[in-house]
C-alpha cells in the first residue's frame, strides 16, 4: 500500500479591520482588551451539569477591536491583556453588529504576548449593518 502524507496549509492570518459579516474560517492573534461575564447560568457545584457561561470581550490588534463572545471554558482563557490566536474563528451577526465567536469547529489557545499596541478606537462592532434583500 503507497504511503500518503496529507500536507497541513500554514494557516492565513486576518487582521482585525478585514472582518466581514457573514464570513468564517477567520485566524487571528488578538489582545483581550476587556471581558464582561453576560450570563451564568446552571449550577455551580456540579460545573459538568448544564452549566453555561458567556462573557463578552472586547479583543483586537493593531488594525482595530471586536467584540468575541467568549463560552464555557473560553471565559477562562479570555482575561484582560492576555494574547490569545483564534482559529476557525467566524462572524456572527448580534442586532445588526458584528460579533467574533469561536465555535465547536474552532480553537482559542493563549500565546506568548503579543509586541503590537491595540488600536481601541476603531471598534467594528459599534459599526452598525443594515440587513438588504437583494433582488434580482
Amino acid at each position: 500500500m503507497a504511503e500518503t502524507t496529507s500536507t497541513l496549509r500554514k494557516p492565513v492570518f486576518t487582521k482585525v479591520d478585514q472582518l466581514r459579516p457573514g464570513t468564517n474560517g477567520h485566524n487571528l492573534v488578538v489582545k483581550v482588551v476587556s471581558s464582561n461575564t453576560v450570563m451564568q447560568k446552571g449550577r455551580s457545584d456540579r460545573p459538568q451539569v448544564g452549566q453555561v457561561r458567556i462573557a463578552e470581550c472586547l479583543v483586537g490588534d493593531e488594525t482595530g477591536v471586536i467584540v468575541f463572545t467568549a463560552r464555557n471554558d473560553q471565559v477562562k482563557i479570555m482575561k484582560p491583556d492576555a494574547t490569545v490566536i483564534l482559529r476557525n474563528a467566524k462572524i456572527d451577526m448580534f442586532k445588526g453588529s458584528m460579533r467574533l465567536t469561536v465555535d465547536k469547529w474552532g480553537r482559542l489557545e493563549e500565546t506568548e504576548p503579543a509586541s503590537f499596541t491595540v488600536k481601541e478606537d476603531n471598534n467594528l462592532s459599534l459599526v452598525e449593518y443594515e440587513l438588504v434583500n437583494v433582488t434580482e
